[in-house]
């Protein structure tokens, strides 16, 4: 395994350019949609989902491409990652998810600091984000258990589907919860929906921990 500074770099790299993709494609899409948001969202969802497969691809090996802190809680849990590495790789995420915004408004000549003005609240966006993140961490586990070569497009095939089949458009991530609370344009969120964005989040990946262990049994007997 790749000693832990190199892990770090990739789940920072790894989060700096989706977020970069997620902030960028918004504001592409939007610009070129004509105000069709159905057609901005398409955009966004087709550029989210191939840089995942790409990202998953290049920096699995090196990291496991968590790229998300509840997916990184979920595999310490399975006891695949040490808890103070987790919190490293949490951090990393984070800053690297806050690097990407910071990129992505830099590239569209846009004011570097924002705050999101986008309203994302309510019980059935918290609901979505359970969903979403719930699906995302059963799709990791479960695939891996039966083709560990199929969870890049199996998880950038997923999150194409939650943009469209939940509220909330599939956030599924603290880190890029946090980090789109820092942007003020298509993918962005208010700070102040954030917090139970991020709640539902975990709730969802320890839902899903709990009922893939029963699902394909302990870790010792995979």
């Amino acid at each position: 395994m790749p000693e832990l500074s190199r892990r770090l770099a990739a789940e920072f790299i790894g989060g700096a350019f989706l977020l970069a993709t997620v902030i960028g494609s918004g504001i592409m899409a939007e610009s070129l949609a004509g105000g069709n948001a159905a057609l901005a969202l398409l955009g966004n969802t087709i550029a989210t989902g191939a840089i995942l497969y790409v990202l998953i691809v290049q920096f699995g090996p090196i990291s496991g491409a968590h790229f998300n802190p509840a997916v990184t809680l979920v595999f310490a849990l399975r006891g695949e990652t040490a808890p103070r590495e987790g919190l490293l790789y949490a951090l990393a995420q984070i800053l690297g998810a806050v690097a990407g915004v910071l990129l992505a408004h830099f590239m569209f000549d846009q004011a570097l600091l924002q705050l999101g003005q986008k309203v994302r609240s309510g019980p059935g966006q918290w609901v979505a984000e359970w969903v979403a993140t719930f699906g995302l961490v059963t799709t990791i586990l479960v695939t891996l258990r039966a083709r560990a070569d199929a969870v890049p497009p199996a998880v950038a095939l997923y999150i194409v589907a939650a943009y469209w089949f939940t509220a909330s458009t599939s956030f599924a991530n603290p880190a890029v919860t946090i980090a789109r609370g820092l942007s003020n344009t298509f993918a962005g969120i208010r700070p102040m929906d954030a917090p139970l964005f991020i709640l539902a989040q975990f709730a969802g990946a320890l839902c899903a921990f709990v009922f893939c262990r029963w699902l394909l049994g302990s870790r010792r007997q995979e």
